[in-house]
């Protein structure tokens, strides 16, 4: 609906809203500029202050996408008006104590009287403009690196139904819970002055960037492969999967946005023969706090993995970028 109205022409403006990108980008100075972003949802685990924690992880999750550092908060709550006003301080609690983990100051908010709970963030930080990764930029040979496994749509729509394990409850939960703060410091730290020419180096090798939320994987790697003009080729055998999505998927726990996600981005993909048909369904699965999909040059890409993976962040090799073609996505084995 934005772009149907008259576009404001802000030269400061570096990323907005027309991009499809994961935040805005707005310059200050030649040397700083703020990431913008805000979400919010409705529950969708039974704990409010875990569903707090993933409200939070899953808000600051843009600004680290774009390669920004979260500096303050605003919490936006919906909440019924004869609610239990205890749940809600226990959303918030759980909210703040992500919010400062990641160092963003919660410097206010805004709450209304809603039939349904919904909660989440606008989250503001801070950007060197001349090293913003956009989902622009991906070249061909560039390796694919991913950061979390997928599935936490199907097991949320499974605890809705009260037919999650506890063991698949307990693997989404540490999945959205844990911010991409880790991977974004180990990938911008070649931005600015006094870091060593091999950070540097493996800073600029890293061509674009974006975080899997409600899209999917399918449906963010569609925008970003678009974005910069190249195809994916990506192996459904190496992509992670949360312990219990396949369990879910087999067991019909199939949330509407995935229904949507495939309806929309299907036609731009094509399989090679022999593909599960439950990873396919799972490719389109809506991501909360997902992780990051990062394109970056073959010859870096090793050691990018490898030290995602001292910081204790599982990342993985999950396919490469190709010239553009058609299919724009093509899921090999």
């Amino acid at each position: 609906m934005l772009g149907k109205l008259a576009r404001q022409h802000d030269p400061n403006v570096l990323v907005g809203f027309d991009h499809a990108d994961d935040a805005g980008v707005y310059r200050l100075t030649p040397d700083t500029a703020l990431v913008q972003t805000v979400d919010f949802f409705t529950p969708i685990v039974d704990d409010p202050y875990v569903f707090g924690q993933i409200a939070a992880t899953n808000s600051l999750s843009d600004v680290y996408a774009m390669g920004g550092r979260p500096l303050t908060s605003l919490a936006m709550v919906c909440f019924p008006e004869k609610g239990d006003l205890a749940i809600l301080e226990r959303i918030l609690a759980g909210g703040l104590s992500k919010m400062m983990e990641a160092g963003c100051t919660v410097i206010g908010g805004h709450s209304i009287r809603d039939d349904e709970t919904k909660f989440g963030y606008s989250v503001t930080g801070l950007i060197d403009p001349r090293k913003v990764f956009t989902n622009a930029g991906a070249k061909p040979g560039d390796r694919l690196l991913f950061t979390k496994a997928l599935g936490t749509g199907v097991i949320s729509t499974a605890i809705k139904k009260a037919q999650a394990e506890q063991a698949w409850i307990d693997a989404a939960v540490a999945s959205m819970t844990t911010l991409n703060q880790k991977a974004a410091e180990i990938i911008t730290a070649g931005v600015g002055t006094g870091v060593s020419p091999v950070q540097a180096e493996r800073s600029s090798a890293v061509h674009a960037m974006t975080d899997i939320t409600g899209f999917g994987l399918i449906g963010h790697a569609r925008e970003l492969a678009l974005a910069s003009h190249v195809s994916f080729r990506l192996y459904a055998s190496r992509i992670p999967l949360i312990p219990g999505a396949l369990d879910c998927v087999r067991a019909g726990f199939i949330p509407g946005g995935l229904k949507a996600n495939r309806e929309f981005a299907e036609c731009m993909v094509g399989y090679e023969d022999g593909i599960d048909e439950h990873i396919k369904t799972l490719l389109f699965d809506p991501q909360t706090a997902g992780g990051l999909l990062i394109s970056v040059a073959p010859a870096h890409s090793p050691e990018l993995l490898q030290a995602l993976k001292a910081a204790d962040v599982p990342a993985v090799d999950i396919g490469e970028a190709l010239p553009a073609s058609k299919p724009l996505i093509t899921i090999a084995i």
